[in-house]
C-alpha cells in the first residue's frame, strides 16, 4: 500500500466519495441542472435569464468540485481515467467551463450542458449496470437481429408478391413491404392490413399470425433472455466491485489507525526522553 493511499486526506476524500449523502447531493444537482436547461427553452424575462446563467455556472463549479473529490478519493490515481465514465464526466465538466455562450459555438455549449444529464448514469451504479449490460449484449443481439432481418425479408418478398395489386402503398415493393411488416410487428392497426388482404386471400391471416409469432414473440423473448443473462453477469461484477471497495476502505482505515498509533508512540517516546 502506497503512502498516498494511507494518507488521512485521501481517506477523507475516499469516505466523501462513497458517502450516500454526497451521492444524493450530486444526483439532486444533476436533476436541478436538467430543470435549468428546461427553463431556458421558455420565453423568460431578462432577469430570470441572468439568474439561469448564474445558476448554470454554479452547477458547473459544483460538478468541478465533485470531480476533484472523486479523483482525490481514487486509491490509484493513474487508474482514474481508465474508466470511460470518468473520462466522459471530465470532458463534460471541462467543456462546460469554456465560455462559449456568446460565440459561434454557443449551440455546442448548450448541447454539452444537455448531456450533463447523462452524468446520472455515471453516478448511479445501477444505471451503469443497465447500460453496460445493453452494450455487452449487442454482439449477441446482432445475430438475433440478422435472423430477424432474414425473416422480415422473406415475408416482405412474399407479401409484395401476393398483395402488391391489393394495396401498392403498403406492398408495392420489398422496402415498403418491410415497413408494413414493421407496423404489423408493433401491432399498429395491423388488423386493418390483414382484413384488407383477406378479401382476396381468405387464408392470409396465416401469413400475419406466423410473422407475429416469429418476430413479436419468439425473437422478443430471445432478446429479453440475452439481456437478462448479461444483466445478471454485470450485477455480479458490481457486487464484487463493491466488496473490493469496502475492503479497500477497511484497509485505508487500518493504515490510518496504524499511522496514528505510530505518531502516538513517537510522541510518548519524545516525552519520555525529555523527562
Amino acid at each position: 500500500m502506497s503512502e498516498v493511499t494511507a494518507h488521512p486526506s485521501h481517506n477523507l476524500f475516499f469516505r466523501i466519495r462513497h458517502n450516500k449523502i454526497f451521492e444524493w447531493f450530486v444526483i439532486s444537482i444533476i436533476v436541478f441542472s436538467a430543470v435549468v436547461i428546461g427553463v431556458k427553452t421558455y420565453a423568460i424575462p431578462p432577469f430570470v435569464n441572468q439568474l439561469v446563467i448564474v445558476l448554470d455556472w454554479l452547477i458547473t463549479f459544483i460538478f468541478l468540485v465533485e470531480l476533484i473529490i472523486r479523483f482525490l478519493g481514487e486509491p490509484a490515481k493513474k487508474d482514474f481515467f481508465k474508466n470511460g465514465w470518468n473520462i466522459f464526466d471530465a470532458t463534460i465538466v471541462a467543456v462546460s467551463l469554456i465560455p462559449i455562450d456568446d460565440s459561434e459555438l454557443a449551440i455546442v455549449g448548450r448541447l454539452i450542458r444537455i448531456f450533463r444529464v447523462l452524468r446520472m448514469i455515471s453516478i448511479i451504479p445501477e444505471l451503469r449496470v443497465l447500460l453496460n449490460s445493453l452494450l455487452k449484449a449487442l454482439p449477441q443481439l446482432s445475430y438475433v437481429m440478422l435472423l430477424m432481418f432474414i425473416i422480415f425479408y422473406i415475408y416482405a418478398a412474399v407479401g409484395s408478391t401476393f398483395f402488391a395489386t391489393i394495396n401498392p402503398q403498403l406492398w408495392g415493393d420489398i422496402a415498403i413491404s418491410m415497413l408494413t411488416l414493421f407496423r404489423v410487428m408493433t401491432f399498429e392497426d395491423w388488423t386493418d392490413v390483414m382484413y384488407e388482404t383477406q378479401v382476396s386471400y381468405p387464408f392470409s391471416w396465416v401469413f400475419y399470425l406466423s410473422f407475429i409469432f416469429f418476430t413479436a414473440f419468439a425473437f422478443l423473448n430471445m432478446v429479453i433472455g440475452i439481456v437478462v443473462n448479461v444483466l445478471e453477469e454485470e450485477r455480479g461484477r458490481l457486487a464484487k466491485s463493491k466488496a473490493n471497495e469496502l475492503e479497500q476502505e477497511k484497509t485505508n482505515q487500518l493504515h490510518a489507525i496504524r499511522s496514528e498509533l505510530a505518531e502516538l508512540k513517537a510522541l510518548i517516546k519524545a516525552q519520555q526522553s525529555q523527562t
